[in-house]
């Protein structure tokens, strides 16, 4: 069984020893159509869910692939998304939503991607300063103690400072498209704080987080790891609620190209897809994890202490600097779950947000538009041989399963993880429209009357 990996290439066995047979167990069967490229650069943001690339890199997944991998730590997401569309990067870590932004022209002119690989699940929290904590747990003890913990209190909060006359406070997400910035809307606006007028969101790259939270900039933030356990390490800040609390196992990171690469390049896109999907699968042995964390906390890579990016990854979170430990063993979840399959129902889900914000308007069929930059059929062709099972639909509700499940194939069954949203609503793919006009509050300005003209299989509970 491999438990650790030792130097770029190898497995290491639990006796120490290069564990040879496990590695060959592991490898493809059959020789693939010849690559159109082999040297490629990828871009990342210091994040820990950029451990498949990591990990892909430094085991020698890429190699076995025929690979020749460059990893470029990217400063923010904005550089990702233009440095992939001028061709500066061949791919790179993306958030789950940006694909779909920037083929809409969302923040920028629009450009075609697509992504054929999910890199994994959750990942995110939401942090406060320890002096608005403080305002919370006076303004209402009962609702800080709730698990999960709901925007109650801060909804009294904002309040008495609207009544002081006090100017709206700045919280901070990673990208407009994020889903932190969705996972901190949708908390938000649970308690009936609307995120545009109640509070003020801006853009932080994730590194810049914490000492925008120790300089009073910002009161909070939703971000990835490490970037929570270091403001909790610091007691500059505690963690209100995970990712994880809100939407558990959503879709968090993605593998992201331009269109016209990936049909330029169509066997080096499934050998790089077929390569992250191993190294994502070899991430979930928790051994294989613990050894991954001094190359992640490297300076080219994190560039944060081994123990802050250790806990979560190991499934042990700290919400703040003197409690202990709580056993989170999703928190990062790159694999198992159908993690890495690209579910074109959870694009869906993400122009639902779009919409909803109204960073989107007009006429827009989603389940087509979903299709176009979610591709799941050129990830079961990547898996194919390598013992990956596969959904055989491209869509699935999200919301009913608050234990794990499984999900029902030609072949068997996939062991699935719950999927409950932290609020109790349900996203049916069939009816994003009906869906959208039960969300308040809302920003949309795209009438649902019109997107119903293009969407005729999600016209129900369309009225205006």
């Amino acid at each position: 069984m491999v438990t650790a990996c030792s130097e770029p290439g190898f497995f290491v066995s639990a006796t120490g020893r290069h564990d040879t047979q496990a590695r060959n167990a592991m490898k493809p069967s059959r020789s693939y159509r010849p690559l159109e490229r082999s040297a490629l650069t990828l871009g990342f943001v210091p994040l820990t869910d950029c451990a498949p690339l990591i990990a892909a890199q430094s085991a020698g997944f890429f190699a076995e692939e025929g690979l020749t991998v460059t990893l470029s730590r990217e400063a923010s997401w904005a550089a990702i998304r233009d440095k992939v569309a001028f061709g500066l990067l061949d791919g790179a870590q993306m958030l789950a939503g940006m694909p779909i932004a920037a083929t809409l022209g969302v923040g920028a002119p629009p450009q075609a991607m697509v992504t054929a690989l999910s890199l994994g699940l959750n990942g995110n929290a939401i942090t406060v300063s320890e002096g608005l904590y403080s305002r919370l747990v006076a303004a209402d003890p009962e609702a800080m103690i709730e698990r999960p913990c709901t925007a109650r209190a801060l909804k009294r909060v904002i309040d008495a400072d609207r009544e002081a006359g006090l100017a709206p406070m700045t919280f901070a997400m990673v990208h407009p498209a994020s889903a932190h910035n969705y996972q901190l809307r949708y908390w938000l606006a649970a308690a009936g704080i609307d995120p545009d007028r109640d509070v003020r969101l801006i853009v932080v790259p994730p590194p810049r987080m914490v000492a925008n939270l120790e300089a009073g900039r910002i009161a909070g933030y939703c971000v990835g790891e490490p970037w929570n356990q270091m403001a909790v390490r610091a007691g500059l800040g505690r963690v209100l609620i995970t990712g994880y609390e809100i939407w558990r196992n959503a879709p968090e990171k993605v593998l992201g190209v331009t269109r016209d690469w990936a049909e330029r390049h169509p066997n080096t896109h499934r050998a790089l897809v077929r390569a992250l999907v191993r190294a994502a699968r070899w991430l979930d042995e928790p051994a294989n994890r613990r050894g991954i964390v001094t190359r992640l906390a490297a300076p080219d890579r994190l560039d944060a202490p081994a123990e802050a990016i250790r806990g979560p990854l190991v499934g042990e979170f700290r919400h703040a600097r003197e409690a202990a430990s709580v056993s989170l063993p999703d928190f990062n979840v790159f694999h198992r779950y159908a993690a890495n399959f690209p579910w074109c129902s959870q694009a869906m889900w993400f122009i639902t947000q779009m919409l909803r914000w109204g960073q989107i308007g007009g006429s827009l069929d989603i389940a087509a538009t979903a299709a176009a930059v979610y591709r799941p059929g050129i990830y079961r062709e990547a898996v194919a041989d390598i013992g990956v099972a596969c959904p055989d639909t491209d869509t699935k509700s999200e919301g009913r399963h608050a234990e794990g499940w499984a999900l029902a194939t030609n072949d068997g069954a996939i062991a699935m993880g719950a999927d409950r949203f932290f609020d109790g609503r349900v996203f049916d793919p069939a009816d994003c429209l009906g869906y959208i006009a039960e969300t308040q509050p809302t920003a949309r300005t795209a009438r649902l009357a019109e997107l119903a003209q293009v969407n005729p299989s999600n016209r129900s509970s369309v009225a205006g």
